[in-house]
């Protein structure tokens, strides 16, 4: 089984083509726990100063927002090319992090659910948590590369964006104010906020056209799915996918290594 899903990611990178450096940190889905390192750190903020996020990624494409050019309302073909070019993304981050850390295989449950450390609250990080945060640090890189050719100035990686549910206001959230925040003790500040992996627009990001989450299920049998808020968070009972429609105003995107986008 494992070979066999080894070569099946062999044979379609090559027909994509998509490339980008190694190296990252670790993302994964559990289906009833967060579904990632960095999920976790963007719900329950005690997880960010354990995990490292890709800032140079979001930094770079977050300056790439300010310098739109002529972009337009994209068509039913302009999304299915970015979910594409995502999906080759996700694929290629697959096969890379498993090459490089399983030896191509794929990772069993019990492998996926070790636990390897703990956060600063005392909750478990575990294998998955750690391959996935590397998936997805692989599968931003080469968003960046490819979506700064395909839509140069016209999205955003990891854009925080901060939420009132009662007014419906939304504003964004720089990465050095989410530092500042991090830095001084005051990481609840962070609660509630949202970060899409990718923002599709017209060079404003409070302005959504379209948006996608990676999902790196640990072990590959797992369905991808939007994690649920646990209690007593802001969003509890809300899925991360209703509140990115919500306060973005646009339907999101899963994307999975292989099977492509899902709602």
């Amino acid at each position: 089984m494992r070979i066999h899903h080894t070569a099946a990611l062999l044979g379609w990178l090559l027909l994509c083509g998509c490339q980008s450096a190694g190296g990252g940190q670790t993302r994964r889905e559990f289906a009833q726990a967060l579904d990632s390192g960095t999920n976790a750190c963007r719900n329950n903020p005690a997880y960010c100063a354990d995990m490292a996020v890709s800032a140079g990624v979001r930094a770079t494409a977050q300056a790439g927002a300010s310098v739109a050019g002529a972009l337009q309302v994209m068509d039913a073909a302009g999304q299915a090319r970015l979910r594409e070019i995502l999906t080759k993304c996700a694929t290629q981050a697959d096969l890379e992090v498993n090459l490089r850390m399983l030896d191509g295989k794929t990772p069993t449950v019990q492998q996926c659910e070790e636990q390897v450390g703990t956060n600063a609250s005392g909750e478990p990080i575990t294998r998955a948590m750690r391959w996935g945060q590397e998936k997805h640090a692989v599968a931003l890189r080469c968003a960046q590369a490819l979506l700064s050719v395909e839509r140069p100035g016209g999205f955003s990686l990891e854009q925080r964006y901060g939420y009132d549910m009662k007014t419906g206001a939304l504003r964004l959230i720089t990465r050095a104010q989410a530092e500042v925040w991090l830095r001084s003790g005051q990481a609840s500040q962070l609660l509630g906020t949202l970060v899409p992996d990718v923002v599709i627009h017209l060079g404003d990001p409070l302005k959504a056209e379209a948006v996608f989450d990676f999902k790196f299920p640990c072990p590959v049998s797992n369905p991808p799915r939007w994690k649920r808020y646990p209690r007593n968070h802001p969003y509890v009972e809300k899925t991360q996918g209703q509140m990115y429609e919500q306060a973005l105003g646009v339907r999101p995107w899963l994307i999975v290594p292989i099977l492509g986008a899902a709602p």
